[in-house]
C-alpha cells in the first residue's frame, strides 16, 4: 500500500516508521527539508518538501497512486485541505488530525466527511481516554479500550506480595475470576510469550490481561493486593490533554483538582468542568500541591507540553506524597526508558494513542481495529467473522492459528464472552486476539486467505 504522510513531526515519523516496518510504500512531505533528510536515511522513504495542502506537492508525491493519507501537522487548516485534495484524486482512505472541537463536530455549515475526512483524530483525546481507564483501575500499567469499550486489556506488574508468586495462573485464580478474563501476555526482560494455565511468575513479571471492565478489579484485587487506592487525581496542566482527562474523570467517583499557571486558560477550564475544581499555580510549588490537597492517596498526572517538566513534576508530587504519579511525553522513544528506569509509575505517549486509532486502515479486509501497547510488542486485532470467513462454523481448537497467537475474547450478540476450545464461531462474531509480533503477518496470510 502507498501511504502518504503529511507533516513529519514527532508523530508523522513514528507513524513513518510504524508503517515503514509493515512494508508499506511510504512519504513523507514536509515543508523543513532539515526533518526530511535524516528520516529518509534512517528508514529508506521517500520524501518531498513542500506545503502539504498544495496540489503541486502533493503529486509530486504520487497522490494518484497513494490509498492512505495521513495529515498530521499542527495546522487543522493544512489536514483538512490536504484530505480535501486526496478526496478529488481517489485516495481510499484519509485521515486528518483535528485539534479544534468545534470543527471534530460535524454541524450543518462543516461536515467532515462529505470534504473527505474519514477519521478526524486527536492524540490527546485519545491519550485522555487511555488516562482515564488506567487511573480507574489503580495499579494497572496501562488500559486500553477494545470493542467500543466494553472489554479492557490491562497490564501490571507481579508485586513482592503477589499470590501468583505461589502458585500456578491456574490454582492462584477463582474459577469465576478464570471464566471471565484471559492472561494474553508474560514479558520477563527481553522475553515475551504467552503464559497458560502453569505458568509460574517471578518478582517484576509484566502480566497483562483482558476483560471485561467490571471484572478487571475483582482480579486485581486478586492478584495485586498491595496495589495503589486512589481517592483523588491531580492533573496538572490545563491544556487539551488535561482538560479532557478532568471531563472525564468527572463522571467517576474520584475528586479531580486541575493546575493551571495561566490565568486566562484557568479561567476557561473552570467554565467547562463541572466538578472538578481548578486551581491557578506552579505544578512545581510545594505550595500549590499542598493546597491541592496531595497525599497518600492522590494520582498526580501532568500533562504540559514540556516533556522534562512532566518528568520533574511527578518526581515532586512522589516527593510530597502522591502514591501514583502519570507523565505525558511527546517522545514515544522517551516511554519504555521512563518506565525501565522507574523514575514515574507510569509514562504515555498521546502519538502511540493516535496510532492506535489509524491502524485498522492498514491491515487486511477481515480486521476492523488493531490497537498497541506502549511497552509490550505485539498487537490486538479485532476481527469480524462475516460470511464465507474461513473460521465461520469452526470450533476455537480448530482453527490452526498460528504460535504466538491467543483468542482473548469475543462478542456475540452483543454478549461478551471468553471462549474455549469447544467454542463454535459464528458469522457476526467479532474477535479479540492477541499476536506477538512474529505471528501478526502470519495471523493476517489465515484470515485474510
Amino acid at each position: 500500500m502507498r501511504a502518504i504522510l503529511i507533516g513529519a513531526g514527532s508523530a508523522g515519523r513514528d507513524l513513518a516508521g510504524r508503517l515503514y516496518r509493515e512494508q508499506h510504500d511510504v512519504v513523507v512531505v514536509d515543508r523543513d527539508p532539515a526533518v526530511l533528510g535524516p528520516l529518509q536515511d534512517e528508514l529508506d522513504i521517500q520524501t518531498v518538501v513542500g506545503h502539504g495542502s498544495s496540489p503541486a506537492v502533493l503529486k509530486r508525491a504520487g497522490i494518484a497512486e497513494a490509498e492512505l493519507l495521513v495529515a498530521v501537522t499542527d495546522c487543522d487548516e493544512v489536514n483538512l485541505l490536504a484530505c480535501v485534495c486526496a478526496k478529488t484524486a481517489g485516495v481510499s482512505f484519509r485521515v486528518a488530525r483535528v485539534s479544534n472541537l468545534d470543527v471534530r463536530t460535524d454541524s450543518d455549515l462543516l461536515r467532515l466527511k462529505e470534504l473527505g475526512v474519514d477519521l478526524a483524530i486527536n492524540p490527546k483525546e485519545e491519550c485522555a481516554v487511555e488516562l482515564a481507564y488506567m487511573l480507574q483501575l489503580p495499579g494497572a500499567e496501562e488500559v486500553v479500550d477494545l470493542l467500543q469499550g466494553r472489554v479492557l486489556a490491562l497490564g501490571f506488574k507481579v508485586s513482592a506480595d503477589s499470590p501468583l508468586l505461589r502458585q500456578t495462573l491456574k490454582d492462584c485464580l477463582p474459577q469465576e475470576i478464570l471464566r471471565t478474563v484471559r492472561f494474553i501476555a508474560l514479558q520477563r526482560g527481553d522475553e515475551l510469550s504467552i503464559p497458560f494455565g502453569d505458568a509460574r511468575f517471578m518478582v517484576g513479571d509484566d502480566l497483562y490481561v483482558v476483560g471485561q471492565p467490571d471484572a478487571l478489579p475483582a482480579l486485581m484485587d486478586v492478584v495485586y493486593p498491595d496495589r495503589p487506592r486512589i481517592a483523588k487525581v491531580i492533573v496538572a496542566g490545563g491544556g487539551s490533554l488535561g482538560l479532557s482527562l478532568a471531563r472525564q474523570l468527572e463522571s467517576s467517583n474520584l475528586d479531580i483538582v486541575l493546575i493551571e499557571s495561566d490565568a486566562k486558560s484557568a479561567d476557561a477550564c473552570s467554565s467547562v468542568l463541572d466538578r472538578a475544581l481548578v486551581l491557578r499555580g506552579d505544578a512545581m510549588s510545594p505550595e500549590t500541591l499542598e493546597n491541592a490537597g496531595i497525599g497518600g492517596n492522590t494520582a498526580f498526572v501532568s500533562t504540559t507540553g514540556s516533556d522534562e517538566n512532566n518528568i520533574i513534576m511527578c518526581l515532586l508530587a512522589q516527593k510530597a506524597g502522591a502514591s501514583f504519579t502519570v507523565g505525558s511525553v511527546s517522545k514515544p522513544d522517551y516511554v519504555p526508558v521512563i518506565n525501565n528506569l522507574s523514575l514515574l509509575d507510569r509514562a504515555v505517549s498521546p502519538h502511540l494513542s493516535m496510532m492506535n486509532s489509524i491502524l485498522h486502515f492498514i491491515r487486511g479486509r477481515n480486521v476492523r481495529a488493531a490497537t498497541l501497547f506502549h511497552t509490550l510488542p505485539g498487537e490486538l486485532l479485532e476481527i469480524v467473522v462475516d460470511t464465507g470467513h474461513a473460521w465461520a462454523g469452526r470450533a476455537v481448537r480448530d482453527l490452526g492459528m498460528p504460535k504466538g497467537t491467543i483468542l482473548a475474547t469475543m462478542e456475540r450478540g452483543g454478549e461478551v464472552l471468553v471462549p474455549t476450545g469447544d467454542t463454535l464461531l459464528g458469522v457476526g462474531d467479532r474477535l479479540v486476539v492477541f499476536a506477538l509480533p512474529g505471528a501478526v503477518k502470519k495471523l493476517g496470510h489465515i484470515i485474510n486467505a
